[in-house]
């Protein structure tokens, strides 16, 4: 690439563009380009690489094997993880100690006594449970909806004498309504209304006498239902 210079020997920028032949421009543009080209490339695969290695963090496994899904909660140690497959539970239950430990905390027991007192001088051919998942006496045919309520549970749950259930009865304690608990009584409260079982809530401040009178009125709604 030559051309004209000035009269002192000098390359002036017009002769220098003037003396550019369209080759070299075709040319020098094609070198620009690949530059550019090869630039971005290592860019974007630097970035995606720091993505990769920031989503990884946020991933962990669910309990099938094959599925990953996004993992908000605190980190899980996979020691404290619940494990898949049932001979490492039996490995890890062997190998734990394990104590009993009461059904029903004090209040509850109060309510559980006081419930099965009301009901035997009623002379009603009823029976009490304690600690019944909802899952075990209600169904759904959403199945989604009957997850949300499967593993929930009752503290008392009053049956027939066909095993029908009839009343669930909650104890409220003092520090009872905090926090996400009484979204979770909305929640069973609502699915045992469809199912047509009552649900009765008992405070702390509740008696005897007050058990009795709403185990009364329940046998006047159940004797009034099946004369309907």
């Amino acid at each position: 690439m030559t051309g004209p210079r000035t009269g002192d020997g000098a390359l002036t920028l017009g002769d220098l563009f003037s003396s550019i032949t369209p080759l070299e421009v075709i040319v020098f543009g094609g070198v620009f380009l690949t530059i550019i080209t090869l630039y971005n490339a290592i860019a974007s695969r630097g970035q995606a690489e720091r993505g990769w290695r920031h989503g990884r963090r946020n991933w962990r496994q669910r309990p099938h094997r094959d599925a990953l899904v996004p993992f908000r909660g605190p980190d899980i140690r996979p020691s404290q993880a619940v494990p898949f497959d049932s001979a490492e539970q039996l490995r890890l239950v062997m190998g734990a100690s394990f104590k009993k430990r009461s059904l029903l905390n004090r209040g509850e027991a109060r309510v559980f006594t006081a419930v099965e007192q009301a009901i035997g001088e009623a002379g009603l051919p009823w029976r009490v449970m304690a600690q019944v998942c909802v899952g075990e006496f209600v169904s759904s045919p959403d199945e989604a909806a009957f997850r949300a309520v499967n593993s929930k549970r009752v503290d008392i749950l009053i049956v027939s004498e066909s095993r029908q259930p009839i009343a669930a009865i909650e104890y409220q304690g003092e520090g009872h309504y905090q926090g996400e608990a009484p979204a979770r009584d909305a929640v069973k409260r609502e699915a045992l209304r469809k199912a047509g079982v009552r649900f009765i809530e008992i405070t702390h401040e509740h008696g005897p006498k007050d058990v009795s009178i709403e185990i009364a009125r329940l046998a006047k709604l159940v004797q009034g239902n099946a004369r309907n």
